[in-house]
Protein backbone atom coordinates (compact mmCIF):
# COMPACT_ATOMS: atom_id res chain seq x y z
CA UNK A 1 0.00 0.00 0.00
CA UNK A 2 1.37 3.26 -1.27
CA UNK A 3 0.01 6.34 0.87
CA UNK A 4 0.74 10.21 0.27
CA UNK A 5 0.47 12.48 3.57
CA UNK A 6 0.40 16.20 2.37
CA UNK A 7 1.09 18.59 5.71
CA UNK A 8 3.43 17.46 8.70
CA UNK A 9 2.07 19.54 11.63
CA UNK A 10 0.01 17.86 14.22
CA UNK A 11 -2.21 15.63 12.01
CA UNK A 12 0.25 14.83 9.45
CA UNK A 13 3.04 13.57 11.81
CA UNK A 14 0.49 11.66 13.99
CA UNK A 15 -1.20 10.01 10.84
CA UNK A 16 2.27 8.83 9.24
CA UNK A 17 3.64 7.16 12.56
CA UNK A 18 0.30 5.80 13.27
CA UNK A 19 -0.30 4.54 9.58
CA UNK A 20 3.36 3.14 9.99
CA UNK A 21 2.91 1.44 13.03
CA UNK A 22 -0.53 -0.90 12.24
CA UNK A 23 0.93 -1.17 9.01
CA UNK A 24 5.17 -1.79 9.06
CA UNK A 25 5.48 -2.65 5.18
CA UNK A 26 3.14 0.30 3.80
CA UNK A 27 4.89 2.68 1.33
CA UNK A 28 4.47 6.30 3.44
CA UNK A 29 5.97 9.45 1.78
CA UNK A 30 5.17 12.65 3.72
CA UNK A 31 4.98 16.16 1.77
CA UNK A 32 6.03 19.16 3.61
CA UNK A 33 6.98 22.92 1.82
CA UNK A 34 8.74 23.91 5.17
CA UNK A 35 12.14 22.13 6.66
CA UNK A 36 10.25 21.47 10.13
CA UNK A 37 7.67 19.32 11.25
CA UNK A 38 5.22 18.97 14.32
CA UNK A 39 6.02 23.20 15.40
CA UNK A 40 4.02 23.70 18.47
CA UNK A 41 3.00 27.06 17.73
CA UNK A 42 0.78 27.77 20.74
CA UNK A 43 4.06 28.36 22.91
CA UNK A 44 5.24 31.71 20.06
CA UNK A 45 3.36 33.83 22.79
CA UNK A 46 5.71 32.08 25.39
CA UNK A 47 8.96 32.11 23.52
CA UNK A 48 8.42 36.01 23.03
CA UNK A 49 7.96 36.74 26.63
CA UNK A 50 11.51 34.47 27.12
CA UNK A 51 9.30 31.89 28.80
CA UNK A 52 10.33 28.97 26.67
CA UNK A 53 13.79 27.01 27.51
CA UNK A 54 14.85 25.91 24.30
CA UNK A 55 13.13 26.55 21.10
CA UNK A 56 14.55 23.30 19.99
CA UNK A 57 11.90 21.99 22.32
CA UNK A 58 8.53 23.33 20.36
CA UNK A 59 9.40 20.27 18.25
CA UNK A 60 8.12 17.22 19.51
CA UNK A 61 9.52 15.21 16.80
CA UNK A 62 12.05 15.88 13.75
CA UNK A 63 12.63 14.77 9.64
CA UNK A 64 15.49 12.29 10.96
CA UNK A 65 13.83 10.49 13.38
CA UNK A 66 10.21 10.29 11.00
CA UNK A 67 12.71 8.67 8.53
CA UNK A 68 14.20 6.27 11.24
CA UNK A 69 10.65 5.18 11.60
CA UNK A 70 10.34 4.48 7.91
CA UNK A 71 8.72 7.03 6.58
CA UNK A 72 9.47 8.58 3.48
CA UNK A 73 10.20 12.59 4.17
CA UNK A 74 10.05 15.34 1.27
CA UNK A 75 11.09 18.28 2.89
CA UNK A 76 10.86 21.54 1.46
CA UNK A 77 8.69 19.61 -1.46
CA UNK A 78 5.73 21.33 -1.77
CA UNK A 79 2.21 19.79 -3.55
CA UNK A 80 1.24 21.78 -6.62
CA UNK A 81 -1.37 19.87 -8.18
CA UNK A 82 -3.98 17.41 -6.10
CA UNK A 83 -5.70 15.05 -8.26
CA UNK A 84 -8.07 13.35 -5.24
CA UNK A 85 -9.79 10.69 -7.96
CA UNK A 86 -6.76 9.37 -9.18
CA UNK A 87 -4.98 9.90 -6.07
CA UNK A 88 -2.52 11.48 -8.36
CA UNK A 89 0.32 14.45 -6.84
CA UNK A 90 2.41 16.74 -8.53
CA UNK A 91 4.91 18.40 -6.11
CA UNK A 92 7.88 20.59 -6.74
CA UNK A 93 11.60 20.75 -4.93
CA UNK A 94 11.11 24.68 -3.61
CA UNK A 95 14.81 24.95 -3.78
CA UNK A 96 15.77 23.23 -7.42
CA UNK A 97 12.06 23.87 -8.85
CA UNK A 98 12.23 20.25 -9.99
CA UNK A 99 8.67 18.88 -10.63
CA UNK A 100 7.49 15.34 -10.30
CA UNK A 101 4.43 13.39 -10.19
CA UNK A 102 3.64 10.08 -8.37
CA UNK A 103 0.35 8.62 -8.07
CA UNK A 104 -1.15 6.60 -4.84
CA UNK A 105 -3.09 4.06 -3.67
CA UNK A 106 -4.32 6.30 -0.86
CA UNK A 107 -4.22 10.04 0.32
CA UNK A 108 -3.92 11.97 3.62
CA UNK A 109 -4.76 15.54 3.44
CA UNK A 110 -3.02 17.49 6.60
CA UNK A 111 -2.81 20.80 4.92
CA UNK A 112 -3.59 22.65 8.30
CA UNK A 113 -4.32 25.94 8.39
CA UNK A 114 -3.61 29.45 7.02
CA UNK A 115 -3.75 32.58 8.98
CA UNK A 116 -6.81 34.80 8.15
CA UNK A 117 -5.37 37.85 5.80
CA UNK A 118 -7.87 40.47 4.53
CA UNK A 119 -6.84 42.53 1.72
CA UNK A 120 -6.09 45.41 3.09
CA UNK A 121 -3.93 48.61 1.88
CA UNK A 122 -0.38 48.75 3.64
CA UNK A 123 -0.73 44.90 4.87
CA UNK A 124 2.47 44.11 2.62
CA UNK A 125 4.77 46.66 4.90
CA UNK A 126 7.46 44.52 6.83
CA UNK A 127 6.01 46.07 10.02
CA UNK A 128 3.41 43.73 10.22
CA UNK A 129 4.38 40.77 11.72
CA UNK A 130 1.82 37.15 11.99
CA UNK A 131 2.32 34.57 14.34
CA UNK A 132 1.39 30.95 12.97
CA UNK A 133 4.58 29.19 12.11
CA UNK A 134 8.13 28.54 12.90
CA UNK A 135 9.15 31.43 10.40
CA UNK A 136 6.61 34.12 11.76
CA UNK A 137 8.14 32.94 15.40
CA UNK A 138 11.38 33.80 14.68
CA UNK A 139 10.80 37.08 12.96
CA UNK A 140 8.70 37.94 15.99
CA UNK A 141 11.66 36.98 18.76
CA UNK A 142 13.93 38.69 16.67
CA UNK A 143 12.54 42.38 17.21
CA UNK A 144 10.65 41.22 20.36
CA UNK A 145 13.34 42.83 22.62
CA UNK A 146 13.73 46.19 20.83
CA UNK A 147 10.55 46.97 20.22
CA UNK A 148 8.37 49.48 22.88
CA UNK A 149 5.37 49.81 21.15
CA UNK A 150 3.24 47.17 19.45
CA UNK A 151 -0.13 46.76 18.33
CA UNK A 152 -2.01 43.61 18.69
CA UNK A 153 -5.11 42.89 16.15
CA UNK A 154 -7.25 40.04 17.15
CA UNK A 155 -7.98 39.36 21.16
CA UNK A 156 -8.56 35.78 20.45
CA UNK A 157 -6.18 33.22 21.89
CA UNK A 158 -3.12 34.23 20.20
CA UNK A 159 -3.26 37.94 20.19
CA UNK A 160 -4.31 38.03 23.65
CA UNK A 161 -1.62 35.89 24.70
CA UNK A 162 0.75 38.40 22.22
CA UNK A 163 -0.60 41.46 23.77
CA UNK A 164 0.39 39.90 27.75
CA UNK A 165 3.77 39.14 27.22
CA UNK A 166 4.37 42.10 25.27
CA UNK A 167 2.73 44.27 28.36
CA UNK A 168 4.87 42.41 30.71
CA UNK A 169 7.94 43.15 29.12
CA UNK A 170 6.85 46.85 29.66
CA UNK A 171 5.93 47.07 25.90
CA UNK A 172 3.34 49.94 25.25
CA UNK A 173 0.78 47.99 24.15
CA UNK A 174 -3.00 48.15 22.09
CA UNK A 175 -5.06 45.26 21.54
CA UNK A 176 -8.03 45.75 18.57
CA UNK A 177 -10.80 43.59 17.84
CA UNK A 178 -13.84 43.58 16.07
CA UNK A 179 -15.61 41.85 18.95
CA UNK A 180 -16.91 44.14 21.95
CA UNK A 181 -14.99 41.66 24.36
CA UNK A 182 -11.18 40.25 24.57
CA UNK A 183 -11.63 36.41 24.27
CA UNK A 184 -15.47 36.61 23.32
CA UNK A 185 -15.49 33.17 21.29
CA UNK A 186 -14.11 31.45 24.16
CA UNK A 187 -16.00 33.07 27.73
CA UNK A 188 -18.69 34.97 28.70
CA UNK A 189 -19.04 38.43 29.90
CA UNK A 190 -19.12 37.28 33.07
CA UNK A 191 -15.34 35.96 32.54
CA UNK A 192 -13.99 38.44 29.74
CA UNK A 193 -14.53 41.24 32.30
CA UNK A 194 -12.60 40.44 35.04
CA UNK A 195 -9.27 39.51 32.27
CA UNK A 196 -10.02 42.72 30.51
CA UNK A 197 -9.38 44.66 33.99
CA UNK A 198 -6.07 42.74 34.11
CA UNK A 199 -5.27 44.18 30.73
CA UNK A 200 -5.87 47.67 32.11
CA UNK A 201 -3.76 47.14 34.87
CA UNK A 202 -1.11 46.00 32.73
CA UNK A 203 -1.39 49.57 31.16
CA UNK A 204 -2.95 47.56 27.87
CA UNK A 205 -5.01 50.19 25.86
CA UNK A 206 -8.24 47.88 25.11
CA UNK A 207 -9.71 49.43 21.27
CA UNK A 208 -12.89 46.79 21.06
CA UNK A 209 -15.94 46.91 18.35
CA UNK A 210 -13.32 48.04 15.84
CA UNK A 211 -12.15 47.04 12.39
CA UNK A 212 -9.12 47.05 11.23
CA UNK A 213 -8.96 49.37 7.84
CA UNK A 214 -5.44 50.06 6.73
CA UNK A 215 -1.70 50.07 7.63
CA UNK A 216 1.02 53.35 7.07
CA UNK A 217 4.14 53.18 7.18
CA UNK A 218 6.08 56.35 9.07
CA UNK A 219 9.51 57.00 9.54
CA UNK A 220 9.35 55.89 13.18
CA UNK A 221 6.71 52.50 12.60
CA UNK A 222 3.69 51.98 11.54
CA UNK A 223 -0.15 53.26 11.74
CA UNK A 224 -2.73 50.93 12.16
CA UNK A 225 -5.92 52.57 10.98
CA UNK A 226 -9.45 51.11 12.27
CA UNK A 227 -13.22 52.12 11.59
CA UNK A 228 -12.45 53.90 15.01
CA UNK A 229 -9.35 55.48 15.05
CA UNK A 230 -5.47 55.06 14.56
CA UNK A 231 -2.84 53.44 16.42
CA UNK A 232 0.73 54.40 15.99
CA UNK A 233 3.50 51.61 17.37
CA UNK A 234 6.56 50.31 16.22
CA UNK A 235 5.06 47.02 14.76
CA UNK A 236 1.78 45.68 14.32
CA UNK A 237 0.91 42.07 15.06
CA UNK A 238 -1.76 40.24 12.65
CA UNK A 239 -3.85 37.54 14.78
CA UNK A 240 -7.48 37.32 13.71
CA UNK A 241 -7.91 33.80 13.26
CA UNK A 242 -7.06 30.99 10.65
CA UNK A 243 -9.16 29.66 8.30
CA UNK A 244 -8.88 25.48 6.23
CA UNK A 245 -5.82 25.78 4.38
CA UNK A 246 -7.38 23.76 1.08
CA UNK A 247 -7.95 25.92 -2.17
CA UNK A 248 -5.66 22.63 -3.58
CA UNK A 249 -8.61 20.89 -3.25
CA UNK A 250 -11.82 22.78 -4.40
CA UNK A 251 -14.48 21.11 -6.44
CA UNK A 252 -13.00 17.85 -5.70
CA UNK A 253 -14.43 16.71 -2.16
CA UNK A 254 -17.21 17.81 -0.09
CA UNK A 255 -16.23 20.86 2.08
CA UNK A 256 -18.22 23.57 4.57
CA UNK A 257 -18.74 26.53 2.93
CA UNK A 258 -15.33 27.99 4.51
CA UNK A 259 -13.37 24.89 2.98
CA UNK A 260 -12.99 22.61 5.78
CA UNK A 261 -13.33 18.82 4.26
CA UNK A 262 -16.04 17.11 5.20
CA UNK A 263 -14.87 13.43 6.40
CA UNK A 264 -17.01 10.83 8.26
CA UNK A 265 -16.30 9.12 11.62
CA UNK A 266 -13.67 7.05 10.00
CA UNK A 267 -11.78 10.61 8.65
CA UNK A 268 -12.26 9.47 5.68
CA UNK A 269 -13.64 12.46 2.97
CA UNK A 270 -16.27 12.07 0.17
CA UNK A 271 -13.65 10.66 -2.32
CA UNK A 272 -12.99 7.18 -1.36
CA UNK A 273 -9.55 6.46 -0.35
CA UNK A 274 -8.77 10.63 0.56
CA UNK A 275 -8.58 10.98 4.36
CA UNK A 276 -8.39 14.30 5.90
CA UNK A 277 -7.56 15.68 9.49
CA UNK A 278 -6.40 18.22 11.84
CA UNK A 279 -7.30 21.83 10.64
CA UNK A 280 -7.81 21.41 7.40
CA UNK A 281 -10.92 19.02 7.96
CA UNK A 282 -13.87 19.54 10.19
CA UNK A 283 -14.57 17.87 13.51
CA UNK A 284 -17.60 16.32 14.98
CA UNK A 285 -18.82 18.43 17.47
CA UNK A 286 -20.43 16.55 20.32
CA UNK A 287 -22.01 19.59 22.17
CA UNK A 288 -24.51 19.95 18.72
CA UNK A 289 -23.87 16.77 17.64
CA UNK A 290 -22.41 18.34 13.88
CA UNK A 291 -19.81 19.22 11.96
CA UNK A 292 -18.07 22.31 12.90
CA UNK A 293 -14.55 23.91 12.15
CA UNK A 294 -12.84 24.41 15.24
CA UNK A 295 -9.47 24.22 14.58
CA UNK A 296 -7.01 22.72 17.86
CA UNK A 297 -3.92 20.67 18.33
CA UNK A 298 -5.82 18.56 20.33
CA UNK A 299 -8.33 17.42 17.57
CA UNK A 300 -5.76 17.23 15.44
CA UNK A 301 -3.76 14.55 16.80
CA UNK A 302 -6.60 12.44 17.68
CA UNK A 303 -7.50 12.58 13.81
CA UNK A 304 -4.35 11.52 12.91
CA UNK A 305 -4.12 9.00 14.85
CA UNK A 306 -7.61 7.31 13.62
CA UNK A 307 -5.97 8.14 10.10
CA UNK A 308 -3.61 5.06 11.20
CA UNK A 309 -6.24 3.18 12.74
CA UNK A 310 -9.06 3.60 9.36
CA UNK A 311 -6.28 3.35 6.41
CA UNK A 312 -7.49 -0.17 5.61
CA UNK A 313 -10.63 0.08 6.47
CA UNK A 314 -13.73 1.30 8.61
CA UNK A 315 -11.86 0.20 12.14
CA UNK A 316 -11.85 3.00 14.77
CA UNK A 317 -14.77 5.74 14.86
CA UNK A 318 -14.19 9.13 16.16
CA UNK A 319 -15.58 10.03 19.40
CA UNK A 320 -16.14 13.60 18.60
CA UNK A 321 -15.03 16.19 20.52
CA UNK A 322 -15.91 19.17 22.92
CA UNK A 323 -13.23 21.16 22.05
CA UNK A 324 -11.64 22.37 25.02
CA UNK A 325 -9.15 24.28 25.89
CA UNK A 326 -7.19 27.00 28.22
CA UNK A 327 -5.14 29.55 28.46
CA UNK A 328 -3.51 31.68 31.48
CA UNK A 329 -3.58 35.40 31.06
CA UNK A 330 -1.93 37.59 33.96
CA UNK A 331 -1.24 34.96 36.16
CA UNK A 332 -5.02 33.62 35.58
CA UNK A 333 -5.74 30.41 34.18
CA UNK A 334 -8.97 30.31 32.29
CA UNK A 335 -10.06 27.01 30.97
CA UNK A 336 -13.27 26.20 28.70
CA UNK A 337 -15.29 23.07 27.11
CA UNK A 338 -17.89 22.71 24.58
CA UNK A 339 -20.92 26.02 24.70
CA UNK A 340 -21.45 28.78 26.16
CA UNK A 341 -24.57 31.29 25.64
CA UNK A 342 -22.69 32.99 22.96
CA UNK A 343 -21.28 30.44 20.79
CA UNK A 344 -24.93 27.80 21.06
CA UNK A 345 -26.39 31.47 20.64
CA UNK A 346 -24.52 31.40 17.23
CA UNK A 347 -25.08 27.93 16.65
CA UNK A 348 -28.90 28.73 17.01
CA UNK A 349 -28.95 26.89 20.24
CA UNK A 350 -31.25 27.86 23.49
CA UNK A 351 -29.04 27.21 26.52
CA UNK A 352 -28.91 28.20 30.05
CA UNK A 353 -26.04 29.24 32.17
CA UNK A 354 -25.08 28.36 35.94
CA UNK A 355 -22.50 30.66 37.53
CA UNK A 356 -21.08 30.25 40.70
CA UNK A 357 -18.19 31.59 42.60
CA UNK A 358 -16.32 30.31 45.64
CA UNK A 359 -13.29 29.44 47.23
CA UNK A 360 -11.46 26.28 45.36
CA UNK A 361 -10.47 24.71 48.45
CA UNK A 362 -11.45 24.33 52.12
CA UNK A 363 -12.53 27.44 53.98
CA UNK A 364 -10.07 26.96 57.07
CA UNK A 365 -7.24 26.89 54.83
CA UNK A 366 -4.69 29.53 55.85
CA UNK A 367 -4.70 30.74 51.88
CA UNK A 368 -7.23 30.21 49.35
CA UNK A 369 -8.36 31.48 45.60
CA UNK A 370 -11.60 32.05 43.97
CA UNK A 371 -13.11 30.20 41.23
CA UNK A 372 -15.57 31.21 38.72
CA UNK A 373 -17.75 28.43 37.54
CA UNK A 374 -19.74 28.61 34.65
CA UNK A 375 -22.16 25.52 33.68
CA UNK A 376 -23.82 25.43 30.12
CA UNK A 377 -26.51 23.40 29.82
CA UNK A 378 -29.88 22.53 27.77
CA UNK A 379 -32.75 23.48 29.73
CA UNK A 380 -35.21 20.56 27.81
CA UNK A 381 -32.39 17.36 28.03
CA UNK A 382 -30.78 19.09 30.73
CA UNK A 383 -27.90 17.60 29.31
CA UNK A 384 -23.97 19.34 30.45
CA UNK A 385 -23.26 21.18 26.94
CA UNK A 386 -20.19 23.68 28.27
CA UNK A 387 -17.93 25.25 31.12
CA UNK A 388 -15.89 27.66 31.88
CA UNK A 389 -13.72 28.29 35.02
CA UNK A 390 -11.18 30.81 36.33
CA UNK A 391 -9.02 31.68 38.86
CA UNK A 392 -5.49 32.28 40.16
CA UNK A 393 -5.23 28.50 41.16
CA UNK A 394 -4.57 26.22 38.29
CA UNK A 395 -8.44 24.41 37.81
CA UNK A 396 -7.95 24.05 34.43
CA UNK A 397 -8.03 19.98 34.28
CA UNK A 398 -11.54 21.03 35.29
CA UNK A 399 -12.58 21.72 32.02
CA UNK A 400 -11.72 17.87 31.55
CA UNK A 401 -13.60 16.64 33.32
CA UNK A 402 -16.63 18.56 32.22
CA UNK A 403 -15.20 17.43 28.65
CA UNK A 404 -15.79 14.13 29.40
CA UNK A 405 -18.93 14.83 31.10
CA UNK A 406 -20.32 16.03 27.52
CA UNK A 407 -18.91 13.09 25.40
CA UNK A 408 -20.94 10.68 27.87
CA UNK A 409 -23.95 12.57 27.80
CA UNK A 410 -24.30 13.32 31.31
CA UNK A 411 -27.56 15.53 32.62
CA UNK A 412 -26.79 18.34 35.01
CA UNK A 413 -28.62 16.11 37.40
CA UNK A 414 -25.95 13.05 37.27
CA UNK A 415 -23.40 15.22 37.14
CA UNK A 416 -23.87 16.89 40.37
CA UNK A 417 -23.70 13.30 41.80
CA UNK A 418 -20.66 12.28 40.41
CA UNK A 419 -18.27 11.17 42.88
CA UNK A 420 -15.29 13.74 43.30
CA UNK A 421 -12.74 13.31 45.94
CA UNK A 422 -12.48 15.98 49.10
CA UNK A 423 -9.34 16.70 50.86
CA UNK A 424 -8.44 20.05 52.18
CA UNK A 425 -5.17 20.81 50.22
CA UNK A 426 -7.50 20.47 47.19
CA UNK A 427 -10.90 21.12 47.10
CA UNK A 428 -13.87 21.78 48.82
CA UNK A 429 -16.59 19.17 50.61
CA UNK A 430 -18.56 19.49 47.44
CA UNK A 431 -16.14 20.31 44.67
CA UNK A 432 -17.00 23.38 42.72
CA UNK A 433 -17.63 21.21 39.58
CA UNK A 434 -20.34 19.73 41.60
CA UNK A 435 -21.54 22.40 43.01
CA UNK A 436 -22.32 23.78 39.88
CA UNK A 437 -23.91 20.88 39.00
CA UNK A 438 -25.87 21.14 41.54
CA UNK A 439 -26.84 24.64 41.30
CA UNK A 440 -28.00 24.12 37.81
CA UNK A 441 -30.09 21.12 38.99
CA UNK A 442 -32.13 22.72 41.04
CA UNK A 443 -33.42 25.19 38.34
Amino acid sequence: MKVGIIGSTHAGVFAAKSIKGEHPDYDVTVFEKNDTVSFLSCGIALWVGNNVNDPQNMFYESPESLVQQGIDMKMRHEVTVADLATKTLTYKNVISGEETTEQFDKLVVATGSAAVIPDLPGLDSDKVYYAKNWDDANRLKEIANDVKRVVVIGAGYIGAEIAEQFALSNKEVVLVDGADRVLANNFTAEFTDRIEAKYQEHGVRLELDQFITGFEDTDNGIIVKTTKGEYEADIAVLGIGFRPNTTLFEGQVDMLKNGAIITDKYMESSVPGVFAAGDASTIFYNPTQANDYIPLATNAVRQGLLVGKNIDGKNVAYMGTQSTSAVELFETAMAATGLNPVTAAKRGIEVEQTVIEENYRAEFMLTNEKVLVGLTWDKQSRKVLGAAFMSRHDITQAANVVSLAIQAGMTVDELAFADFFFQPNFDQPVNYIGAVAMAAAAN
